[in-house]
Order: structure tokens, then sequence, then C-alpha cells
């Protein structure tokens, strides 16, 4: 396709959110596939402030953004991964609305309309989430005795994911996430109880490092805390489960064949991001993407950049790729080597790339490669630099050290590990400026 052709945007998966009661809202699932497994999740009223800024609507990246922005509310997330899902929300015991529920009557109001719900293809067993700490909602010791009686007694409810020790819902299979310096459960006197604990994640509110509007957010560990979650879920729901690497493969196919900026853009969630982690190219959110692939990346690939594939492993939620990406650098690649005019070298360079997919779309692609060869194969690396530091006993004396850097030889032995002798770079040493021996 044409990179001046107006093409029509692939429309998103929407399905309106349906209100059940003061504090209760269905979100039918947002996948193409566009239906799935029933889950209920129940949050404190402090997780529910809006989850900071939206991207701003030029596509350019606010400095005043928090990178918590791309990561959306759990009702939302859980959603896009192609459940069904019911939210419960709760405030701090002061008087609510007539026709608020309480945490008995909402689990089975909840389950009810799951059960009635035509985009719930699941209707005999459900998944429950508890977000926050327990301190957190009404009346907290009778609000943690009344889910826990509700929960058990429910046929329906088989499988809960919590933050804290304190919601014992152990008379089922259940999963913890615990933040750091939080206590840990009796083991043998949970034995359904599987947990994980998040060294990095605040210990000041530890039930909500995986809310994005809380305070204590912290996204690597909700990022490992969701897929491990996730895991769990799927195996006690029956689903849903997804061909990632179709996914992946159509998604691909929409960047180098067809190359279609909307299209590719169709492939994924409603605010997506990939990050070149060596030069930090990409984009941030739906309309800095689309600008991103339309004016960096799609047109402007050479003729014959393809990729050749060495190995995949696929996970619950992501696709990891080793690959050789190979082209002739005869026009600026901005995404690749920023600013740097044609130097019409050949380039065979190793990548790996870890992608992220909810449900049945892309969420982000964190693209990983050996820049020094890169710069190396194009010529712009060269053997020896200037070693700035002193040495032992050489005062005065200039040296130059031999850059740790290989050229294709690093795509070779990817490809085919006995291609090229490894640690011949142990040899490498200083040399004085001037001459003398490497």
């Amino acid at each position: 396709m044409a990179d001046n052709e107006e093409e029509t945007p692939v429309p998103l998966p929407s399905a309106p959110i349906i209100t059940l009661s003061a504090n209760a809202t269905l979100q039918p699932p947002l996948t193409r596939r566009g239906h799935g497994p029933g889950l209920i999740i129940t949050l404190s009223e402090d997780l529910l402030r809006p989850v900071n800024e939206p991207p701003t609507e030029d596509g350019s990246e606010s400095d005043s953004r928090s990178p918590k922005t791309l990561d959306p509310p759990p009702q939302k997330k859980w959603a896009e991964e192609g459940y069904a899902v019911v939210q419960l929300s709760f405030g701090d015991g002061t008087q609510g609305k007539e026709d608020e529920w309480n945490i008995g009557t909402a689990l089975e109001k909840a389950i009810e309309a799951l059960t009635n719900l035509e985009t719930c293809d699941t209707k005999d067993r459900f998944g429950l989430i508890v977000y926050g700490n327990w301190g957190s909602y009404p009346r907290p010791r009778d609000f943690v005795s009344q889910l826990r009686a509700a929960y058990k007694d429910s046929t329906h409810l088989v499988a809960s994911v919590s933050f804290s020790r304190a919601w014992n819902l152990s008379s089922k299979p259940e999963l913890l996430h615990l933040a750091s310096n939080s206590p840990l459960p009796n083991a043998s006197s949970r034995p359904m109880t599987r947990y994980h604990t998040y060294a990095a994640a605040s210990s000041s509110n530890p039930g909500s490092f995986a809310v994005p509007s809380s305070p204590s957010f912290h996204y690597p560990s909700a990022s490992v805390s969701h897929t491990r979650s996730l895991s769990f879920l799927r195996s006690a729901l029956g689903g849903p489960t997804f061909d990632l690497e179709a996914i992946w493969d159509e998604h691909t196919a929409y960047e180098f064949a067809t190359r279609s900026v909307e299209q590719t853009m169709g492939t994924m969630v409603d605010e997506p991001y990939v990050n070149h982690v060596p030069v930090m190219t990409g984009g941030m959110g739906r309309k800095a993407l689309t600008r991103f692939y339309r004016e960096r990346f799609i047109f402007s690939n050479p003729g014959d950049a393809k990729l050749e594939l060495v190995s995949r492993t696929v996970g619950v939620d992501r696709v990891v790729d080793e690959f050789v990406f190979e082209l002739t650098h005869d026009r600026v690649v901005d995404w690749l080597l920023p600013g740097v005019p044609p130097t019409h070298k050949h380039l065979r360079i190793p990548f790996v790339s870890v992608v992220n997919i909810r449900g049945d779309r892309l969420y982000h692609e964190h693209i990983h490669w050996d820049q020094g060869t890169a710069l190396a194969q194009a010529g712009l690396l060269p053997a020896y630099l200037p070693f700035p530091y002193p040495l032992p006993s050489n005062t005065g004396k200039q040296f130059e050290f031999r850059v740790p850097v290989a050229g294709a030889e690093t795509a070779e032995k990817l490809e085919d590990a006995g291609a090229q002798e490894s640690n011949r770079m142990f040899e490498f040493a200083v040399r004085e400026v001037g001459g003398g021996p490497e």
C-alpha cells in the first residue's frame, strides 16, 4: 500500500458497560472474539480514581504523563483479556445510595448477571478477584467475614485472586500476590493457597500495587502478577485461550508485507505501545503509535528488509522471538539508526522481541537488538577508541582499547552456535597510542 494512501481505521471491539446497581457494573468482553468466561472483581472506592491523563490529541507524548496511563483500570484490562467482568465497588462505610448492594447480595446479583449475559459463554463457574487492603473496605472485619462466607457457599465461584492474606479465601483454589514485608500465609492451614511475593512493591498500601490509579502502583510487579493471575484463572475457568502465534504473525504481516498502518493498529488494544529498547524509539498510546508507524516505521523500511526467525517461545500472554533482521541501509531508518544518513551497507542484526498479547490483540512490543553490531556493520564504529582513564604504572601514556563489538558474525552465531568460535574477544587488549601490540 502506498504511504500516501488514505486508510479507513479498523473498528475496535466495543461493548457498552451495563449498570447493575449504584455500586455494580458489567463490562462484556472487549476482544475481537467478543465472548468469554465470567469474572467478578471488587475494589474499594479509594482505588476508583481516574487513571491519569490520556495521550495528547496530536499524538505527541506530554512530559507530564505518568507511565501508569496505558495500563487500564482492572475492569477494562480483564475485559480486554476476554472476560465478561462485573465490578463491585465499596465505600468507607458512610451512608450509600438506596440501590447499593452489600457484598453478599452483590456476589449473588453479579453471578445472576453473568449467567444471563449472552456473551458470557461459561455459565457454571466464575472467578473472583479482590483488589486492595481489607482495611479500605467498609466495616472491614464484617466485610471480610461476609465475603468469605458468601464465597465459600457459592457453587459458581470456583477460584480467587487477592492481594492480602487477610482475605483468606482458601476454601477453594486461591492465588495471593503479596507486596514486600507482607505477612505470609500459613501453608499447613491453607493447602489450596499459592502465593508470590513482590519485593519492589510498596508496603505502604500493599494490596493496591496492581491498580493504576493507586499511588502504590508498581508497573513491573503489576505486570508479573497479572500474567500469573491470568494463568491461574484460565486453568480454573477453562479459558479464554487464543492462538498467540497467529495474532503476532498477523500483526507482522500487516507491518512488513501489506504495509498497512490501520490494519496493523487494528491488531492492537485500545492504548498500546512499542519500545525499541536500544534507541527508545516507538510510540506510547494509540495516536502516538499510529503516527510512529506511519511516519517512521512501516514506510521507512528498505525494500529488501526481512526477518529470519531463529526461535520462538510462547507463554501465557507473551511471544518471545529471536530473529535476524536483514536490510540494506539505503535510506534513513530512524527507528533503528536515528538521524544517520544512508550508508548503503548490508546489515544482519540479531534481535529479540518480547510481545505482550492481551486477549486477541497486542498490548506492547519490547524490541531489543545489538546496537553495537548495527553501528559496526554500518561502518560507524571504529575498531579502537581512546581509553580515557589512567592505567596503573603507565602514568602519562595514552592508550586505545579494542571495542568489544562484533559484526555480522553475531547473526551467524545466533543462527548456528557453531558457525563462529566463542571467546575470541578474550584476546582483546589495550594498545599504546602510536603503535604497540594489540
